[in-house]
This record gives structure tokens, sequence and C-alpha cells, in this order.
């Protein structure tokens, strides 16, 4: 008789958890669903968190690993579909992201989209050799597989084209009367909570000027932070978690008006939680994206 130990438990519990812990992911083409399903299930003493006729996924504990099979016949490169990490929240996922933009590495972002049978919001990146990884948050689990696919072929580089100059900020770290950059020197500018900070209406146009001043004609300005459904007011907010830091959350309209106000063009939102994180009195405060461009 074999003995199956299990070197990790299923982590349908894990998924309820408030704070969910960074899980390594890594999916595999194989050419018989079923018999590496079998395999698995003795190899990890568990049972598949998700099976389906075309997709199976193993969740581990420990280690923490997302394990998911695709029926697909590996290539002459092997059997390697895709490597990945699945980040604990949608700070995580930003600021790994940032983190290679910044290095100049160009990555492919994808909100909220329909893949594998979830809602996720992730970014793709291709390594120096070719390898493809995922970066990103699961939102909810799905009845349906999604239309969302798997990038095929890494982006073309050539040495001829210089990096994306991009400048970040997030909520918490000083914002410079003068920013120590070059007018019209700046493709991006990257904000993570900047105006969640609790600021007079002067020290947020200041700061619209400086943005617009260091941005490129065309310069993209994209912004993540929460928003509310209606003004918030003078409302003290006391958010659970990391968003305890967030003083205050402006009203959605309020912040495109100012965009538009100090000038930029093609101001919109490209993303908008569907349901509300949290909530202060009567307003619903959303998890929000904003992306506005320099003249």
């Amino acid at each position: 008789m074999t003995a199956v130990i299990p070197i990790g438990s299923c982590a349908r519990e894990a998924v309820s958890e408030t704070k969910q812990p960074t899980r390594f992911h890594l999916s595999l083409n194989v050419g018989d669903l079923n018999r590496a399903i079998e395999f698995f299930r003795a190899f990890f003493g568990i049972e598949p968190a998700k099976c389906r006729a075309d997709y199976a996924k193993f969740e581990l504990n420990d280690p923490p690993l997302v394990l998911s099979l695709e029926p697909f016949k590996a290539t002459p490169g092997g059997n390697l579909n895709h490597l990945g990490f699945r980040m604990p929240d949608s700070a995580a996922l930003v600021e790994v992201q940032r983190r290679l933009e910044l290095a100049g590495i160009s990555t492919r972002r994808e909100e909220g989209v329909e893949c594998c049978y979830a809602r996720q919001t992730k970014f793709w990146v291709h390594d120096p050799d070719g390898n493809l990884w995922e970066v990103y948050t699961l939102e909810e689990d799905l009845e349906h597989r999604g239309d969302g696919h798997i990038p095929t072929e890494a982006p073309k580089t050539s040495s001829s084209v210089p990096a994306l100059a991009i400048w970040g900020h997030r909520l918490g770290e000083p914002f410079a009367k003068r920013l120590p950059i070059l007018d019209g020197s700046v493709d991006q500018v990257a904000l993570q909570g900047t105006f969640n900070e609790r600021l007079l209406l002067e020290e947020r146009q200041r700061r619209w000027r400086e943005i617009r001043r260091i941005l490129k004609s065309g310069g993209e300005v994209q912004m993540h932070l929460l928003t509310a459904n209606q003004s918030t007011d003078d409302q003290v907010l006391r958010l659970p978690g990391p968003a305890a830091a967030v003083q205050y959350v402006p009203a959605e309209g309020e912040l495109l008006a100012e965009l538009t106000a100090a000038g930029f063009v093609d101001v919109g939102v490209t993303f908008r939680g569907q349901s509300a994180c949290f909530t202060a009195g009567d307003c619903q405060l959303r998890e929000t994206r904003i992306a506005a461009k320099a003249p």
C-alpha cells in the first residue's frame, strides 16, 4: 500500500482570508488533462480547487503554490505555459509593475479580465529569455472560462529605442514644491493614492501644475486611488488595514473636473471597481484608475 503524504492543504480557506499571502503561480501545458489531474492529486494529496473539462487548478498552502493545468500539446520548447505570482492586493501588484516600468521594462496591463474561470487584474511581462510572467490579483471566481488569453509572443525590442521616462509618487511620500525634474521631460506620471491625502484646493492645484510641467506633450498621468460616488465633505475616515493611510476620498467627478481645469486632455476613468471597497456614511468608496494627457 502506498501512503500519500500531503505537501499542501487545499487553499479554499485561504481565499476567504482578509489578508492573503503572496503565492507562486505555475501553469503547465499537459497532453492529457485527466492523467495530469490524477498525477497531481496523488502528488499533492489534495483535490483540485477547480476542475473543468478544459482547465484544472491546485492550490497549496504549504508551499504557497497555485498550479494550473492547460490541455495543450507541448511545444518544442517544453511544457511550460507561463510563470507568475498572485499578489495579496492591488497595492502589491502596482508596486511590482512600477519597479519594472521604472527600469524601462515594458509590461501589458489587463484590468478586471475574465480568464481561467476567474476575474483578475494583472499584467504580463517577458523576461530576457522570452519566458512569460503573469502577476495578478484574484477578484472573484466565475462559472465560465472568460475570453482572456495568454500573450503568445514577446514584445520586440530594439536597443535604439529609449526606455520611457516615468516618475511615480505614492500616498505618504513628500511632494516637493518644485520637482527636481526638467520641464517636458517625462513620458508618464504614475500616482498611487496621491490625492487620497487631505489637501487644500490650492495644494492640489499646485501639484497638478507641477505634473503638467514635467510631462512631455502627449505624456500621460495615470492615477490609482479611492474615489467616492459623492462628496465625502469633512468626514473623518477610519478605514481598515493598508487603507488606514487614506485621509480623504474625492468624488470621482470632482477629480475629473480638476484635471480638466488644470489643462489636461483625454481625461477619463479607465477602471472603476464594480463594488465598493468601503463605505463612509452614504458614500461608496471604490478603487479607481483615471488617466489624462498633457496637451
